[in-house]
This record gives C-alpha cells, sequence and structure tokens, in this order.
C-alpha cells in the first residue's frame, strides 16, 4: 500500500492534468455533443461517491449521525450562498441560466471584456481546485479506498466543468494554447490544496468527518442544483432515457470501484 502523501499527490495530479487535457481534446474537436453526455454521467458520479462513500464515512466518524447531518445541511447552504456570491458577481460570464433564454444578451456582455470573464473563470476555478485537494486529502486521510473513490468523482466532474470553462475562455478572446495554458496552471491548486491539507488535517484528525461532510454536500449540491436542471431543457422521451442510463452508469461506476478496492484492500 503506498503512503498516504504519495496518493494524494498522484491522484491530485492525475485528476486536474486528466480531466485539464480531457477538456482541451472536447474543446479542440467542438463536439459540444458530447457535453450533455459527460454531464449526466458526471451527475451519477457524483450522486454515487456522495451516498455510497463519502456519507456512510462521515456519519461512521463523527461523534454522532446528528452533527454529521447538521455538516451537510450547513455545507449546502454554504455552497448556495457561494454560488450567489459568484452569480451576483458575474452571472453574464457562466452564460448562467438566468441568462440562457438571452443568448445574444449574454454574448453581449462578454464578446468584448478584454478576457476579464475568462479571468474571472480562471479564479473560480483555481479556487475550485484547491477545495478539491482539501477533500481528496480528506478522504485519503479518513480511508484509502475513500480516498480514490473521492478523486475519481472529482475528476468526472471536472471534466465537464473544464469543457464549460475552456469555451468561455476561448469566448473571451483566449487562443487555445492560452486557454490551455490557464487552465493546467489552474489544476495545480488541486495538488497544493492536497498537500497543505495533509500536514493540516494529519495534525487535526476531529476536522476529518466535518470535511467530508462539507465534499459529500459539494458534491450533492453541484449535481442536484447545477448538473440537474439543464438536463431538463431536453424532455423528450430519448433523451431522459439517455440521461436515466448514463447516470446510472456513473453511479455504477463508483459502485464497481468500491467493489473492487474492497477485493483489493
Amino acid at each position: 500500500m503506498m503512503n498516504t502523501l504519495t496518493a494524494i499527490i498522484l491522484a491530485s495530479l492525475f485528476g486536474g492534468v486528466l480531466s485539464v487535457l480531457a477538456a482541451a481534446f472536447v474543446a479542440f474537436k467542438a463536439r459540444t455533443s458530447w457535453v450533455p453526455v459527460l454531464v449526466s454521467y458526471a451527475i451519477g458520479a457524483l450522486l454515487g461517491a456522495a451516498f455510497l462513500e463519502i456519507l456512510p464515512e462521515a456519519f461512521e466518524q463523527a461523534t454522532s449521525p446528528q452533527v454529521a447531518a447538521a455538516t451537510i445541511l450547513a455545507g449546502i447552504m454554504l455552497f448556495f450562498i457561494l454560488e450567489k456570491l459568484v452569480l451576483w458577481r458575474h452571472c453574464h460570464v457562466e452564460e448562467c441560466e438566468a441568462h440562457a433564454p438571452h443568448e445574444g444578451h449574454a454574448h453581449h456582455d462578454h464578446a468584448h471584456d478584454g478576457g476579464r470573464s475568462g479571468l474571472m473563470i480562471t479564479v473560480g476555478d483555481t479556487f475550485h481546485n484547491f477545495v478539491d485537494g482539501i477533500l481528496i486529502a480528506a478522504a485519503f486521510l479518513a480511508d484509502f479506498k475513500l480516498g480514490v473513490v473521492t478523486a475519481l468523482a472529482i475528476i468526472a466532474h471536472e471534466i465537464p466543468q473544464e469543457v464549460g470553462d475552456f469555451l468561455i475562455l476561448l469566448h473571451s478572446g483566449y487562443t487555445k494554447r492560452q486557454a490551455l495554458l490557464l487552465n493546467i496552471l489552474s489544476s495545480f491548486a488541486t495538488l497544493v490544496g492536497g498537500a497543505l491539507a495533509y500536514y493540516a488535517l494529519g495534525a487535526m484528525q476531529a476536522w476529518v468527518p466535518y470535511v467530508l461532510g462539507l465534499a459529500a454536500a459539494s458534491m450533492i449540491y453541484v449535481a442536484v442544483a447545477d448538473l440537474i436542471p439543464g438536463l431538463h431543457k431536453r424532455p423528450e422521451i430519448h433523451a431522459t432515457i439517455q440521461q436515466v442510463s448514463l447516470i446510472s452508469l456513473g453511479v455504477a461506476s463508483i459502485w464497481i470501484t468500491k467493489l473492487l478496492l474492497g477485493d483489493l484492500g
């Protein structure tokens, strides 16, 4: 069994670089039809990791089930407020839901902003990646198998997110090379977050169940509040069947990973 710090560093590096390269590949090929597919799969991976792996561990390690449940509830509220602040600051940047019917308006807002929207996206993404690193470290410190599953779920949801970020950077006036470089630099924040958390959380083991509760809350929130509403834009029966199948595949991949690691562990 490899050393925990090595595992955290490898998972952070692999997660960050792989998701950026996959996003660049999709964006360069401009196969936008892939994005909904990736999103449906990511929803399943996030929910699978949260409910099958992270939550049971958080409840097990917490001082009481009420404390664990309260942490998750507080986390969902926190992510709601954070998202409000982000939307309030630069709703037009993300071409967010509020502007979806006004494509022209959203486009006009940041077609000539001198790359400001791209910069905002990169700052937000860097912070997000830093937090992902902390979550990966907390999961590995709790249990090696939990760390692997958490890292996989984070990679699965990072890919569609990075595709979106990449397209926004291109839209904001950056070249493909600049966009790729910015995304790669931003992805190193996962490594920084993971390494710092390893030393900090190692000394504060009591914090691990709370961080796991927040990790689960962030995954549930992103899946339910951010990604699922987008799927309702395609209500046709064939699209619905495809979405349900891909979400199930995402859940199944986490469950199978958990089983395989159980056999290996």
